[in-house]
């Protein structure tokens, strides 16, 4: 874990490994963000223009190291573009912040130390930079850096060191003493730490995370964080009638799970259940995947990981508002065991399912989740998945999709993931779509139009959803694991994708500004 620390000691004075400053886009060149005072004035005032010379323009994402001048008291200085300087009386916005700093996270890997002297006018600001710098530093190293044994004892292979985090983001100008800079650097520790953990989630391959592994994680976690934690094995299962969950995972050695996460305040006014696609591995059963298309698998869980997380950040931030996170836990696999298309199955709700396709299980094990949250009655239910790969295909691989039966609360999960930094984007639940998944045999078909097939999907957990609770879902198909090169905060592999909407939809729910 990154350690966070805030400091009042100048950027001269400060002993670290490496000095990260803001260069921002100026019309006439690249200009000196504030925080960087200190460091311009060692370069003799000459550190945009060094950089300039350096090939850097200040664009987001640019990031460029040079050696520190004697001034200093660390041996090198790392610029981070913030893209275009605000407008006159502007305050540079968080996601700028937060992605700069992301971006000085990564190029630090393997550093002990280094102070960050980017624009902290605010506690908000902090923030931003604190949540930028920690989630930038991650790294996934559980499965690198064995013993060699072909080398001296002791010894590590591959040089594992390098990849290791940064070990402490020093947050010049972060005021400790001041409640809000304070509170701010607080929140952004716990809930990066969860993000990270849900990433860690993602990327653990499936031979070591299957649904009991994962339901193990949650159980631990509940212990250590006063949450109440209880786990339905597959004979709970059965005996609660939960043919979704069970109908996908009847065809792995694993069994599936549904693990129910309680967190509550007694001054709560306002009941959030989250619950999340947790399918650990998904091969498509049956229907199997192309080649290709099974590699990255591991990270159909991602939903179930975001819930899990989301859950336990509301319970170290002492959130007044309940919180309750089902996590539809499975494994699908194409055994002589499994489900095969034709096949009916009878929900937990009580309505029959003809699956079509086995490849569409993610919302079979939601919609059972979906129908026990209901029953509880909260005042609002959120789902998580990784859905649909036709919600990609609308959206690309950076935006989640959000549906919900309420448009005000649609708008608000929109308007909350865009305040965070999350990209997303309302969609409709068009009603004609929905004959397409009637069933000559069951009450609905788990598989409708072909075009359109986010929105069917969507639909489709419509149906499971409580008379009269407010209900979104978040098709996260695209963000959730990243492919190509890692930029700002965001890693190779899973990003995290949802938890900061889902905790400020916590945070806006427990100040009542939610209604």
């Amino acid at each position: 874990m990154t350690a966070l620390t805030l400091s009042t000691s100048g950027a001269a004075t400060l002993r670290a490994d490496a000095l990260v400053v803001g260069l921002a886009k100026g019309a006439k060149g690249p200009v000196v963000a504030p925080g960087a005072e200190a460091v311009d004035k060692a370069f003799d005032g000459k550190l945009a223009t060094v950089l300039e010379t350096l090939g850097a323009s200040g664009a987001e994402g640019e990031v460029t190291k040079l050696p520190a001048p004697s001034g200093l008291k660390v041996p090198v200085v790392i610029a981070v573009g913030l893209g275009p300087v605000p407008a006159k009386d502007d305050a540079y916005d968080a996601e700028s912040l937060r992605r700069a700093a992301g971006s000085a996270g990564r190029a630090l890997k393997g550093s002990k130390k280094a102070g960050f002297a980017l624009p902290t006018e605010s506690a908000e600001d902090a923030g931003a930079v604190a949540e930028g710098a920690l989630l930038g530093a991650y790294a996934f190293t559980a499965y690198q850096g064995g013993e060699n044994r072909l080398a001296p004892k002791g010894d590590k292979a591959g040089g594992n060191d390098a990849k290791l985090p940064l070990g402490e983001v020093v947050l010049l100008g972060g005021k400790p003493r001041d409640k809000a800079f304070k509170a701010a650097a607080e929140r952004a520790v716990a809930v990066t730490e969860e993000i990270n953990r849900a990433r860690d989630l993602v990327n653990t391959p499936p031979n070591d995370l299957y649904p009991e592994s994962f339901a193990a994680v949650a159980s631990a976690a509940g212990k250590e964080h006063g949450i109440k934690v209880q786990v339905l094995d597959e004979k709970a299962l059965v005996k609660g009638g939960f043919g979704g969950l069970l109908g996908v995972g009847q065809g792995s050695a694993h069994g599936p799970r549904l693990v129910r996460l309680s967190y509550t305040h007694p001054k709560a006014e306002k009941t959030l259940a989250l619950v999340g696609k947790g399918i650990t591995y998904d091969s498509g059963g049956i229907s199997l995947k192309p080649a290709g298309h099974n590699e990255t698998m591991k990270c159909d869980m991602s939903g179930a990981a975001a819930v899990f997380a989301a859950v336990v950040s509301a319970s170290r931030l002492g959130l007044r508002v309940n919180v309750t996170g089902w996590l539809a836990l499975a494994e699908n696999m194409p055994s002589g065991n499994a489900t095969r298309p034709g096949d009916v199955l009878r929900m937990y709700s009580g309505k029959t399912v003809e699956v079509l396709n086995t490849d569409a299980e993610g919302r079979l094990v939601l919609a059972d989740a979906l129908t026990r949250a209901s029953e509880e009655k909260p005042d609002a239910i959120v789902d998580v998945a990784t859905l649909t790969g036709a919600m990609v295909l609308a959206l690309g691989n950076r935006t989640f999709g959000v549906m919900a039966n309420d448009d005000a609360f649609r708008t608000s999960i929109h308007e909350i993931a865009e305040e965070v930094g999350e990209a997303s984007w309302p969609m409709p639940l068009p009603a004609d779509l929905r004959k397409g998944m009637d069933s000559p045999t069951a009450d609905i078909a788990n598989m409708g139009e072909r075009m359109g097939g986010g929105l069917v999907a969507g639909l489709f957990l419509q149906e499971f959803v409580g008379e009269g609770i407010a209900w979104a879902h978040l098709d996260i198909a695209g963000p959730a694991f990243h492919e190509g090169a890692p930029y700002g905060y965001t890693p190779k592999g899973g990003t995290g994708s949802a938890v900061r909407t889902l905790v400020r939809l916590a945070e806006r729910t427990a100040a009542g500004d939610l209604g």
